[in-house]
């Protein structure tokens, strides 16, 4: 039994100590708060268990007596100082605080206090039995808190914090059995003081494996989220499509990682790619509470996460392996950061090798038949005009005039687009007469059809645009109106919200569904069409309207036909013009509307 006792003791010391070095070693490179009372706790347990084999076990004179209290002192400091190291994460009440601190200094005085203390194998007197009780209460009390506090914390942590924490909970729980069991007999070799020492032993090994698990241990624990993180790097090595897939396939395993109540992904622009825990809109958790945020710079973007109190000092390694998954995030990210440019490059040149086709099938179409036509009536008019009558000649040339301008507007079309592309038309706004401009550009477009078109412009009204520039728009919307519609087609204008809406409606079947997300495209046409046309009008008439910071958006009219409304700012005192808003006015709110392009 002795034998069993002195072994038990010196691996207990051997223990304790390294327990103390740990911890301390701990503090130097972590240099936080909950490391610094780690160390102070845990190294005051080893001065303990040192001082315990320098003081002799029947000390003579006042220097021995006085480090024998204060052995037991710094025994009764450890509890507090472990119940000080959990208020680090979660602070207690002011109350609980104040009556355990008032507790622990209650007991040190006492022991001080106390006229000697029994020698081993002595009879303990009731004084001593007394002092004695209210030590294991004192240091049960402290150690419960402090166990129970861990203990309900780790509840929701990641599986390595979670044991950890727990198993500090169990060391506490056995050391305090260790002490019960030592306060039960006053004889050193005995059952009780081996089961001390056993369970001594058991709760510095505990306590090491808590504060300090080892790889191996870290590796069984961490493994059911390790599994889930490898899922995720793997996902992240097949091709995703958006930097939002990207963010999906990784935010859960993340958050398993360090028990994130809550993470989110932003590019180089600090726009959100995706969220986790974040209710949909907000940018915090709804109960963020004491949780901890860090935040780490990825390759592409950055990561926020909202993370427990307890994860930078019981997940510090799972913090640097979170930092590993977010760098192959990042690159991941910048991957399809790239393909995406490269998609959008590829369908860039798609389109535009599609309106270089669609030119030269116009060239050859549009531009063939004017002068072909004008080609062979030149001819005609040159070899054979004195064989012709009066009559003949005069309808020769109207048909010669006609394709002249036919030819004449196509390349006027070709001409604005190149202006548009390269910047280089001035819009300048004039305040004009609208209704006067209206009926002067529908007269010129429309000739002798000018009946089927109604004009519905307050007199008085004036617009602020560009005459040429509105002339061409107009004139596109009610050509077009009289080419692909049918009568009656409305031409009115409202001064609303800050804003000039013009529209022009007419009476037709309208765009097909499927071709109005092209309509404004250039050398595009509605497969339905029975009659001619560039495809350009539209495409023009946009950019016009674009250029005077507005717009031109397409609707359906009710209960059918086509609705074209352009948009145009009204300057405001400060000679600035409002933001573009397409909205339905008062006066066509009985429309169903359906905005397929908004600006704001």
């Amino acid at each position: 039994m002795k034998l069993a006792v002195e072994i038990l003791r010196y691996v207990s010391l051997a223990a304790f100590v390294a327990l103390a070095l740990v911890t301390i070693n701990q503090w130097r490179r972590q240099r936080d708060h909950a490391a610094a009372w780690a160390a102070l706790g845990f190294g005051t347990l080893g001065i303990v268990v040192v001082l315990g084999e320098v003081v002799p076990k029947h000390p003579h004179g006042f220097f021995e007596n006085v480090l024998q209290r204060l052995d037991i002192a710094f025994l009764l400091l450890f509890p507090y100082l472990l119940h000080r190291f959990t208020t680090v994460f979660r602070t207690a009440t002011s109350g609980l605080e104040r009556g355990l601190g008032l507790m622990t200094v209650a007991m040190i005085v006492w022991t001080f206090a106390l006229p000697h203390i029994p020698e081993s194998g002595q009879a303990r007197p009731g004084w001593f039995i007394a002092y004695l009780t209210g030590f294991l209460i004192h240091w049960t009390v402290l150690s419960s808190v402090a166990a129970t506090r861990l203990w309900r914390a780790g509840r929701g942590q990641p599986s390595v914090a979670r044991r950890r924490m727990r198993l500090l909970a169990i060391a506490a729980a056995l050391l305090t059995i260790a002490l019960f069991a030592a306060a039960a007999t006053s004889q050193s070799y005995s059952a009780f003081a081996l089961a001390s020492s056993v369970f001594s032993i058991a709760s510095a090994v505990a306590f090491l494996v808590a504060l300090a698990p080892p790889a191996v241990v870290r590796m069984i624990w961490r493994r059911p989220a390790q599994e889930r993180v490898q899922d995720a790097i793997r996902d992240l090595i097949t091709l995703s499509r958006s930097q939002a897939e990207v963010a999906s396939r990784v935010l859960g395993p993340m958050a398993d990682i360090v028990g994130a109540r809550a993470l989110c992904i932003r590019n180089e622009e600090r726009e959100l790619i995706g969220s986790y825990g974040l209710p949909e809109g907000e940018l915090e958790p709804a109960e963020a509470g004491d949780a901890q945020l860090f935040e780490l710079d990825i390759p592409s973007g950055s990561l926020t996460v909202w993370a427990s109190p307890y994860a930078p000092f019981f997940g510090r390694e799972e913090l640097r392996l979170l930092e590993t998954v977010g760098a192959f995030t990042g690159l991941a990210l910048d991957r399809v950061r790239l393909f995406q440019q490269e998609h959008e490059a590829r369908l860039a040149l798609e389109r535009a090798h599609e309106i270089k086709t669609n030119f030269i099938a116009l060239a050859s179409h549009e531009l063939r038949t004017p002068v072909t036509t004008i080609l062979g009536l030149a001819t005609t008019l040159n070899r054979r005009g004195d064989q012709l009558d009066e009559g003949q000649r005069h309808a020769l040339r109207d048909t010669l005039e006609r394709q002249a301008d036919r030819m004449a507007k196509l390349v006027e079309q070709l001409l604005d687009l190149s202006r548009l592309d390269a910047d280089a038309i001035s819009i300048t706004p004039e305040r004009i007469n609208l209704r006067q401009r209206i009926e002067e550009i529908v007269a010129s477009v429309a000739a002798e059809r000018s009946d089927d078109v109604r004009i519905s412009v307050d007199p008085d009204l004036e617009a602020p645009a560009d005459p040429g520039a509105l002339d061409r728009i107009v004139g596109n919307l009610v050509a077009n109106a009289l080419r692909y519609g049918s009568p009656p087609i409305s031409v009115h204008a409202v001064h609303h919200d800050r804003h000039l809406r013009l529209f022009v409606e007419d009476r037709g079947d309208g765009v097909s569904p499927q071709f109005v997300p092209e309509l404004f495209d250039r050398f595009t046409r509605d497969g339905r069409e029975r009659v001619g046309g560039t495809g350009l009008g539209l495409a023009i008439a946009r950019s016009y309207a674009r250029a005077h910071d507005g717009d031109l958006v397409y609707e359906d009219a009710e209960p059918h036909g086509a609705r074209f409304q352009l948009v145009l700012p009204v300057k405001n005192g400060n000679g600035e013009a409002d933001e573009v808003d397409v909205e339905t006015p008062p006066e066509v709110e009985t429309h169903g509307w359906r905005v397929l392009g908004r600006r704001r």
